[in-house]
């Protein structure tokens, strides 16, 4: 009679786990991030009343068996639910979501973390930070040996991101090379004037003249490039300029299509771009240079010669910058930080890593959406990899919402509640039939 109530009184305490679960669960609704957990339940071990017997020819009787009563339940898990959660649009370039598994990696001076809520946002210091504090831990950029002035990742061990005082501005690049593109018709003007400008490697801009005057007996224009730059635009003060002797050319388009023909003659060499060199006064050397090495690359073979249209001649710069600050920062789908400059120069400042683990429903909580690795999660390796490597992606703008299931939470309670309510009923149950049993000697 009394297994009855103890085998009930462990019903109760189950399922008042579960429902704590799912309180938990509900409670979490809007959380970022959050992964919701689930209890099952075990019976407990079985009191033996008799064991089973197999068949024997000898008596002519068959097997029996076992008969057993169960002691109850118990919790045999509570499960950690790795789905993944809706997408909740933001707008807020540092609020992150990834797609597919892998953790942030966060931490502080107690050690590394992991959380899939990607609310982020810049410190005072440039530090990248989540809500309460901690450290996002990624890879830096550093300056590729091969191609200078472009920067790769780094992939070493995960270090905080910082994007400090020394990516807060552009370096100036110097012009190597320009382009001459558009139309010249000679039939309107045969003396065009225009400009060109460029960069040295301080961040000056130079506007400089540039001349084309078509030539009767060649059917080709002549270009005569000035021998003095405005810095800066400023026409007041003109500095001298060294030019080589062919800052000075014939440009030369195919006769046959002539006087309309959109091509420079290929066997012109002048159709392959004109390297300059372009030397300036001793008093801006040698903190001052110019392009490669002093040389400037001049290309001509994107000017036509109709007749039909204006001269829309125009002289572009293909590359060089003046310094420049920090304007604004995209995250991309693949967890690289690239800073958006005012002189239109674009960097890559870091990476943000993610952790991958074999059993992720084996971390354990912690509080605050973090998670710690346990011994069945798997280890952290210190370097991290990235999302993309695991078929993932990050989306910047974005957060993932909690995982949890209202509809499923809900039926789930009802269920429990009745599981709860049988197990109370079997105590009362049994309460009377010991009172019975008590009022047997009246």
């Amino acid at each position: 009679m009394m297994r009855s109530m103890y085998s009930a009184v462990s019903g109760l305490r189950v399922h008042q786990t579960k429902m704590d679960v799912i309180a938990n669960n509900i409670a979490n609704v809007n959380t970022v991030g959050f992964k919701s957990s689930r209890a099952t339940f075990a019976e407990v071990f079985s009191q033996t009343i008799s064991g089973a017997s197999a068949s024997n020819p000898i008596t002519g009787r068959g097997g029996v068996n076992p008969r057993q009563i169960g002691l109850g339940a118990t919790v045999a898990s509570i499960d950690l639910l790795i789905t993944q959660g809706a997408a909740q649009r933001t707008d807020n370039p540092f609020d992150i979501m990834i797609s597919g598994d892998g953790f942030f990696i966060v931490g502080d001076s107690s050690g590394t973390y992991f959380t899939r809520a990607g609310a982020m946002n810049l410190d005072k210091a440039g530090n990248l930070v989540i809500t309460n504090g901690m450290h996002v831990r990624g890879w830096t950029a550093v300056d590729d040996p091969l191609n200078p002035g472009e920067q790769i990742i780094d992939k070493g061990a995960v270090s905080d991101i910082v994007i400090g005082p020394d990516k807060q501005y552009a370096q100036p690049t110097a012009t190597k090379n320009v382009s001459f593109a558009g139309n010249l018709n000679y039939t309107e003007d045969t003396t065009i004037k225009r400009t060109m400008s460029f960069y040295d490697s301080i961040g000056t801009r130079y506007v400089v003249g540039c001349t084309f005057e078509f030539d009767d007996a060649s059917g080709g224009w002549t270009y005569t490039l000035d021998d003095f730059a405005y810095p800066n635009g400023d026409t007041d003060n003109p500095i001298d300029l060294t030019l080589s002797a062919n800052s000075t050319g014939t440009i030369t388009f195919n006769e046959d299509a002539l006087p309309t023909g959109p091509l420079i003659d290929p066997a012109d060499p002048n159709s392959a771009g004109i390297v300059i060199d372009i030397a300036l006064p001793a008093d801006k050397q040698p903190a001052s240079t110019l392009g490669d090495n002093g040389r400037i690359t001049i290309d001509f073979s994107d000017l036509t010669q109709f007749d039909n249209e204006t001269s829309t001649v125009k002289g572009e710069m293909l590359d060089g910058n003046g310094p420049g600050t920090l304007n604004g920062i995209a995250v991309g789908s693949d967890g690289k930080i690239v800073g958006r400059y005012s002189n239109g120069d674009t960097k890559i400042l870091a990476q943000i890593a993610v952790a991958r683990f074999q059993n992720a429903a084996g971390l354990q909580k912690m509080g605050n959406n973090l998670f710690v690795t346990t011994a069945n999660s798997g280890d952290f390796d210190g370097i991290g990899e990235e999302v993309q490597a695991g078929g993932g992606e990050m989306q910047g703008g974005v957060l993932e919402m909690s995982n949890v299931d209202l509809s499923a939470e809900f039926t789930e309670m009802i269920t429990t509640q009745r599981g709860f309510q049988a197990n109370s009923r079997v105590i009362t149950t049994s309460d009377d039939m010991l009172q019975e049993l008590v009022n047997l000697k009246r």
